[in-house]
């Protein structure tokens, strides 16, 4: 059962079928570039697209405007310290201005960065100072709790082909979002944290899910059965010398992120707080207002509480229970803000060069007004990564009537597979790590 109920309501309208079409087409088949009136359920991300409580409503009238010394910066401070257990933080106006922060002052020329699996602004962050990504997921199968997990091995295999000192930082994303948004164990952090010790690197935790984390680890993991969320969530960030966070997702705000730095590493600390002010703005807002601010602090606490977090993974094993009964391949068990679709599975007859993915993303918005997100062969080029597409359920936001309309959304698709084309790109950026956000592309014939 939902742990919420609504206060404020939004309209939304489902275009008719030539209208989709339409919207399609003048996107370049890019769903990113559809306007958000044009779209019904919007599945696009969980990144600051939640509904935020009457707690946070109210705290945002609370907000210090001031450009130095704002006491609601003092207040998302102290509530990062109480439920991550970071007292130094760099504010920044979302999770990839963190990153800006942290991997800018993290990485240089020539190095590399092994991540149980990075996602796209992570590895372009990376790749912008320098470096060079690399993906070390452990092998898994659909029985295992936690797929999330780091190849612990694979990173030092990493080292010994690269040489140590070139590796800077182990990253650990909670939850693994590239990979269906499975969960990491804290026994895998501390091998992590053994590893980094090991190659005189730092641990940096991508923390954007950790309070989702927190809640698969209370579940599954044997140690911490009967633990409350809150003392798992800062169990499993001890370890780590730097969090990088976007306050649009566990944070439960609109907008909002921040770079943690351990207490005595004071080199990496300042260095962070340099860019922070270079990039954006002084270091006691970092391009968030006061009430913003305010909005994270209460937010925090607020996902480590156990009815919140409970019915929010509960909604996400809805709908893929949901899809599951009209026979979408998806990855399971499912995580804990999105369900993954096995597009390759679902479209066997398009190649991964044709973007199996993308198809499926443009049909479930033609046929029902849904937008999803491909994450294979678009997202992540060249990558060889299994061709999903993820639908993101925005915090506190739908209910079981929107969820049935994707599960039906699905079914109507899967009626027509045999007549979806697989695409092409006319369009994109120079940076391909970031393609699929502006991409222009065509059906082929």
């Amino acid at each position: 059962m939902r742990a919420y109920k609504a206060k404020s309501v939004e309209r939304i309208e489902l275009p008719d079928r030539e209208a989709r079409e339409r919207h399609l087409r003048e996107a370049g088949h890019n769903v990113f570039n559809l306007d958000a009136d044009a779209v019904f359920v919007d599945l696009l991300t969980d990144s600051g697209t939640g509904a935020m409580s009457d707690e946070q409503w109210a705290a945002l009238h609370r907000g210090d405007e001031s450009y130095a010394g704002s006491e609601s910066f003092q207040n998302l401070e102290a509530a990062v310290e109480d439920v991550m257990g970071f007292s130094r933080i760099v504010p920044a106006h979302q999770g990839r201005g963190a990153e800006n922060v942290l991997y800018g002052a993290l990485v240089s020329e020539g190095e590399y960065v092994p991540n149980n699996t990075h996602f796209d602004t992570t590895r372009a962050h990376i790749v912008n100072a320098g470096g060079e990504p690399v993906d070390c997921p452990v092998e898994s199968d659909p029985d295992d709790p936690f797929q999330g997990n780091l190849d612990t091995d694979a990173v030092r295999e990493l080292a010994s082909e690269v040489g140590a000192e070139r590796i800077p930082a182990v990253v650990v994303t909670i939850t693994n979002n590239s990979l269906a948004g499975q969960p990491v164990s804290i026994e895998n952090l501390w091998e992590a944290r053994t590893v980094a010790n090991d190659l005189d690197a730092r641990l940096v935790v991508d923390a954007c899910r950790f309070a989702e984390n927190a809640y698969f680890v209370a579940q599954r993991e044997d140690e911490f059965e009967g633990e409350s969320v809150a003392s798992v969530a800062r169990e499993q960030l001890s370890m780590a010398d730097a969090v990088v966070m976007s306050g649009k997702k566990d944070g439960l705000t609109n907008v909002g992120g921040f770079v943690g730095v351990r207490e005595g590493d004071d080199d990496l600390y300042e260095q962070a707080r340099q860019r922070g002010i270079l990039f954006e703005g002084f270091s006691t807002y970092g391009g968030m207002a006061g009430r913003d601010l305010e909005a994270m602090a209460v937010g925090l606490g607020e996902a480590v509480e156990e009815p919140y977090i409970e019915s929010r993974v509960e909604q996400v094993a809805e709908l893929g229970t949901l899809l599951e009964e009209v026979g979408v391949p998806i990855r399971t068990p499912t995580g804990g803000h999105a369900v993954y679709v096995d597009a390759g599975a679902f479209l066997p007859e398009i190649p991964r060069e044709a973007f199996p993915g993308q198809a499926l993303v443009c049909a479930l918005y033609r046929e029902g007004g849904v937008r999803a997100v491909e994450l294979g062969e678009l997202a992540f080029p060249g990558e060889e990564r299994p061709q999903l597409v993820r639908l993101c359920l925005p915090r506190r936001t739908y209910f079981r009537d929107h969820l049935e309309h994707v599960a039906e959304t699905f079914a109507a698709v899967a009626e027509r597979r045999e007549e979806l084309p697989g695409y092409e790109v006319v369009d994109e950026p120079a940076m391909e790590e970031l393609r699929h956000f502006s991409a222009e592309l065509r059906p082929l014939a």
